[in-house]
């Protein structure tokens, strides 16, 4: 089997720095871990807090400590140190070779879809960003890796895109006719659903849009590890 992985995003239009962060880090017992993290401080988008959030989590899981238990110990750290000023959406993607599963954990509101048999999925049980409280609850699914599976993750600038219309996206719908049109790969499925936010936005993204997807296919091209990656300059 072959894990791919593409992520992509945008800044809000007329900004120049996204308040958007997607770190990648190497499992220390084999695998992969994707974190996102979206955050705020006093209510106000915030970089700073949005690369705080990421890199807390990011230390835990690369002493070896389980996703779950490293979403905590950062929110519990966070909140003693700012009482509750920090609000971050946080989602965090792995593949844990250990126990060959992958492992979705979320602290946003907004879901994750997970993809297969053409069939998608909306992963939407109750969700809190961490900061404002001392305890943060994960909402955690961990599933076997198989083939022909997918799992896509948005930022709430993505999710909602279209709103200020009312003209936002049926994400399952769209999903669903993607694969059932083609055996999309991660990149083209991000780009597709990033290109079509953009779109419903009038071409002026109102928030920073992140998206991570995720794919499974049953052969692998062969035994390289690669990492892509592609930044404008203005």
């Amino acid at each position: 089997m072959e894990i791919k992985i593409a992520i992509a995003k945008i800044d809000k239009h007329g900004s120049s720095n996204s308040g958007d962060t997607v770190e990648v880090t190497e499992r220390p017992n084999g695998g992969i871990s994707i974190v996102m993290a979206d955050g705020k401080i006093d209510n106000r988008d915030s970089k700073a807090i949005s690369n705080l959030v990421t890199h807390r989590v990011i230390d835990q899981i690369s002493q070896g400590v389980r996703d779950g238990a490293s979403i905590r110990s950062a929110a519990n750290s966070i909140f003693s140190e700012h009482q509750g000023r920090i609000q971050a959406n946080l989602n965090v993607l792995s593949v844990d070779l250990q126990t060959d599963t992958i492992i979705i954990s979320r602290n946003n509101p907004v879901p994750v879809f997970l993809i297969s048999e053409e069939r998608a999925d909306c992963l939407s049980t109750e969700s809190k960003p961490i900061g404002p409280v001392v305890e943060a609850t994960s909402s955690i699914v961990e599933i076997p890796i198989k083939p022909d599976l997918a799992v896509v993750i948005f930022s709430d600038g993505l999710y909602y895109a279209g709103r200020q219309d009312e003209t936002t996206m049926d994400i399952c719908t769209t999903i669903e006719t993607l694969f059932e049109e083609q055996e999309p790969t991660a990149k083209e499925i991000a780009d597709f659903l990033l290109n079509r936010a953009i779109r419903l936005d009038n071409g002026q993204p109102q928030d920073d849009m992140s998206i991570i997807v995720l794919t499974v296919s049953f052969h692998p091209t062969d035994a390289i590890r690669r990492m892509n990656i592609s930044m404008p300059l203005d």
